[in-house]
Formats: C-alpha cells, sequence, structure tokens
C-alpha cells in the first residue's frame, strides 16, 4: 500500500477544546483525511466526552469526513442526531446494539456510512451476516474509553483475519469496506498496522502530542504517511 493511499484520522480527543474550530481547521489543512470523533457515555465505557452539539459546531470548519466512534449504550436514539449534527461516518459496538443489523439499516437511512467497532477481546464472528450493510470496520488496538493508551500487539493478526474477510467479500461483489485501526498508533508502529491490513489509522496523541503540534499538523501527519509506507 503506498503512503498515498493511507488514510489519517486524527481523534480530536487529544485535542486542544479551548479551541476546537481552529483544531479542526489546522488537521485539515495539514493533510488529515478524517476527523475522528470519540463519543462516550460513562456507562458503556468509563469515560464521558461529547455528544452532537460539538460535532454541529465543527461541522462549517472542515469539508474533510467527520468519522464518529460511539461508544453508548444504546445506540439507535443517538445515531439521527449525529447524522443531523453533520456526521459522515458512524460506527458502534455490536454490544451496545440489541439489533446490529436494525442499527447499522438506521446509520444508512440517515445518509451516513455505516461501520462496527471490535472490542479487542470481541471475536469477528459479529461480522459474518452484515457485511453487506458494512462501510467501514474498526478494530479497537486498546480498550475503549480513554487516550494515550499502548497498542495491543494481538490485534495484528486480528486485523490480517478482518483484510481477509473483506477481500473475499469484494472479491464476491461487494461493497467496498474501510479498515480502520484505534488505539496506540504511532511513528513506531503504523508501517506494521497498516502492513497487516488496515487502510485507516486513527491517530490522537501521536498528532496532538507531536513537536510540532501547536496547529502545525503537516509534519507529523505526513511522516505517519510516510512511515506507514516504509514496509
Amino acid at each position: 500500500m503506498s503512503s498515498s493511499s493511507v488514510r489519517i484520522a486524527p481523534s480530536i480527543l487529544s485535542a486542544d477544546f479551548a479551541r476546537l474550530g481552529e483544531e479542526v481547521r489546522a488537521l485539515e489543512k495539514a493533510g488529515a483525511d478524517l476527523v475522528h470523533f470519540d463519543v462516550m457515555d460513562n456507562h458503556y465505557v468509563p469515560n464521558l466526552t461529547i455528544g452532537p452539539m460539538v460535532c454541529q459546531a465543527i461541522r462549517p470548519h472542515v469539508q474533510i469526513p467527520i468519522d464518529v466512534h460511539l461508544m453508548v449504550e444504546p445506540v439507535d436514539a443517538i445515531i439521527p442526531m449525529f447524522a443531523k449534527a453533520g456526521a459522515n461516518f458512524i460506527t458502534f459496538h455490536p454490544e451496545a446494539s440489541a439489533h446490529i443489523d436494525r442499527s447499522l439499516s438506521l446509520i444508512r437511512e440517515h445518509g451516513c456510512k455505516a461501520g462496527l467497532v471490535l472490542n479487542p477481546a470481541t471475536p469477528l464472528s459479529c461480522l459474518e451476516y452484515v457485511m453487506d450493510k458494512l462501510d467501514m470496520i474498526l478494530l479497537m488496538s486498546v480498550n475503549p474509553g480513554f487516550g494515550g493508551q499502548k497498542f495491543i500487539p494481538s490485534t495484528l493478526p486480528k486485523l490480517k483475519a478482518v483484510r481477509q474477510l473483506i477481500d473475499a467479500h469484494k472479491q464476491a461483489g461487494g461493497q467496498d469496506i474501510w479498515l480502520e485501526v484505534d488505539g496506540g498508533a504511532n511513528l513506531s508502529n503504523i508501517a506494521e498496522i497498516v502492513q497487516a491490513g488496515a487502510d485507516t489509522v486513527v491517530a490522537g496523541s501521536a498528532v496532538f502530542g507531536a513537536p510540532d503540534a501547536d496547529g502545525g499538523y503537516s509534519g507529523i501527519i505526513n511522516q505517519l504517511k510516510t512511515k506507514a509506507s516504509a514496509l
């Protein structure tokens, strides 16, 4: 995979919330491909973050897609709110939905691309009967709830297995499905992550904690894309 084809999705969980509009504009200018938007409810995960009003507030500031990751339970009631707020992708955890197929359909009915998020210990079996409704599969490479965690190495073989599922689905005439990874990605491991099959990588502290992170994000984003094609 060439570096230009790897998508970088900085997570605003690590951004400066006092100047969020400025932050997302700087990300887009620096070459970010998506804005990753972490929604936590202090119920499904032990943290509380941001809701649809914040998504609506940043929507006018960027043209790139907003990638909303719902760590909430239940999910169905909040899906239309984020669609209305300007989300482009909405992903959720299968454990947080009573009817996975219905929740995926609901996302698409509201004009967004739909995806499932698998925690480190979540098996791949939940993907089997809904591949036709997926635009994205997001593998958590940390346990969800907090930024700044270390990458879990067992994610790599799991990535390879999901890449095989996606490729087989496409060869059978299915739609394109993005494979995203979230958690602990940085300059030291992004090449392995992409080699294992990821085409979209969430980066939070790796971007916002970089030496030039005071609005000058182009350096770190370019480095991540270059490293991604190193192996």
